[in-house]
């Protein structure tokens, strides 16, 4: 395939597309804003899924690594109330399709998986000029410049590449998490590790929650979730951890203290994440040369999908240009064509997700739906 390919963006879906091309002996150049691969830690844990994320292992001959990495007993899972008591306790027996692992561990197999110098670290982009028949410029703030024939978007959720084929922008959703976590908690939190117990913590109520997960060393990992206008969470000064750490755990008085701990005894500096979303049926016109996958194509709500969709995307787009090698625009339609509507359904199932677990039945309906999840499983 003698098409140029350049991949804006070195998270798991520009990663995904990379080695699943690398594999049928496609090459392609990745770009990434970051100075290395260790620039910055790369979240918590990751349940990956057997019809989207895991399938696409399995399109980049990573699947065996993958198993390596999963982590015994995280897709155990507890809800409580605001008062400790358990609702539903769901152990992890090993037969479940979502196993959990660590996203910097399944970053750096795939990182190991391609030639060293597939990603030019470094390279943020400044500027994109269409040039005509599907090639653009693209310019980065370190000075290079480069041409390509192919130009993937996969940038994450506030993407440079996505204003080439859509005028959308992602919009806060009214909804606000604050990371934290606890170190060696079975030691120095063992209440609040009692409460998390193996695997995921979910406790929520109308309009308020806090989500927790166990990582590997006794490792918590906290998000405190709140419906609040966006002028509540920018009024938060989180240069100042403490006081911002006592202002979240206000909204919490009355709960148990084994769960407010998650929040007051936070051990790292809280930050603050305000969700967007794009449309829920957001799509595009085919631009020549150019196309987007993950946050970039689908920015929604936190639903456990967003790392698998983002690798399913990056393995179908692959497929595609592999299926129709010399014809750019025939694989593109092909990819989009799928997409979109893929894109829209789990967008909706966000939105609902986000409702079951905030909304005026919480947590009840949380319960059920996990309940149901269970049955069908």
């Amino acid at each position: 395939m003698d098409t140029s390919i350049a991949i804006i963006g070195a998270g798991l879906g520009g990663l995904t597309l990379a080695r699943v091309l690398h594999v049928h002996g496609i090459a392609a150049t990745i770009y990434e804003a970051e100075a290395s691969a260790d620039a910055r830690a790369q979240g918590g844990m990751l349940d990956i899924h057997e019809n989207n994320g895991q399938l696409a292992l399995k399109a980049a001959g990573l699947f065996d690594r993958f198993v390596e990495i999963i982590h015994p007993g995280g897709q155990a899972t507890r809800v409580l109330d605001k008062d400790g008591a358990v609702l539903l306790d769901h152990p992890d027996d090993g037969s479940g399709g979502r196993p959990e692992v660590p996203r910097g561990a399944l970053r750096r197999i795939l990182l190991d998986s391609l030639p060293a110098d597939t990603v030019r670290w470094g390279h943020k982009v400044t500027e994109v000029a269409a040039l005509g028949g599907g090639r653009h410029g693209l310019t980065f703030a370190n000075g290079a410049t480069v041409t390509t024939d192919l130009l993937v978007g996969a940038d994450g959720a506030w993407s440079k590449i996505r204003a080439l084929v859509s005028d959308a922008r992602p919009t806060y959703v009214g909804t606000s998490f604050i990371e934290t976590y606890l170190f060696d908690s079975d030691t120095r939190h063992k209440a609040s590790a009692a409460a998390v117990g193996g695997g995921a913590l979910f406790a929520m109520t109308p309009g308020k929650g806090i989500a927790a997960h166990r990582e590997p060393d006794g490792v918590l990992h906290t998000y405190v979730q709140l419906n609040k206008p966006k002028d509540w969470i920018d009024s938060i000064d989180f240069s100042e951890p403490a006081t911002a750490l006592a202002r979240v755990a206000e909204e919490f008085d009355g709960w148990a203290v084994a769960l407010k701990a998650l929040i007051t005894d936070g051990e790292t500096d809280p930050v603050p994440r305000p969700i967007h979303a794009l449309p829920v049926e957001h799509r595009w016109s085919r631009v020549p040369g150019v196309t987007l996958l993950g946050d970039a194509a689908h920015l929604m709500a936190p639903s456990g999908e967003g790392a698998n969709l983002a690798m399913f995307d990056g393995a179908e787009l692959a497929k595609a240009l592999i299926a129709n090698q010399g014809n750019v625009e025939v694989a593109l339609l092909a990819y989009e064509k799928e997409l979109f509507p893929r894109s829209a359904f789990e967008a909706r199932e966000a939105v609902g997700i986000l409702d079951i677990c905030l909304g005026s039945d919480a947590p009840q309906s949380l319960v059920d739906m996990l309940a149901n999840y269970q049955a069908v499983e």
